[in-house]
């Protein structure tokens, strides 16, 4: 069975930090390109960053370019996103995602974890 179960989102202030982590299981972690979205209610999932499957390349919103750092640990199987200097604007639910490398529409989703900017 595949999971994907993010963890580490809350509330924070303008200027705060947190670290979301995305736990995996049920399928070849080391083999699926990782990123994570976010979502703000009423509005389209957008891509935050991404990171490919040996994690040599990575690619940000420009958005968040300079603050969220994307990183993976194939061992643990986890995705990571370190974000710092946070908005107001960064306040959505953030969902990790896995693309499989031999198969692109292979693609799986987690449930989400909310996170909120707020003074």
């Amino acid at each position: 069975q595949v999971q994907l179960v993010e963890s580490g989102g809350g509330l924070v202030q303008p200027g705060g930090s947190l670290r979301l982590s995305c736990a995996t299981s049920g399928f070849a972690f080391s083999t699926y390109a990782m990123s994570w979205y976010r979502q703000v209610l009423g509005k389209e999932r957008e891509l935050v960053a991404d990171l490919t499957r040996t994690g040599t390349s990575t690619n940000y919103a420009d958005s968040v370019q300079g603050r969220f750092t994307i990183s993976r640990d194939n061992a643990k199987k986890t995705l990571y996103l370190q974000m710092n200097n946070l908005k107001f604007e960064d306040t959505a639910v953030y969902y990790c995602k896995a693309q499989s490398w031999l198969n692109i529409r292979r693609v799986y989703w987690g449930q989400g974890t909310q996170v909120t900017v707020s003074s």
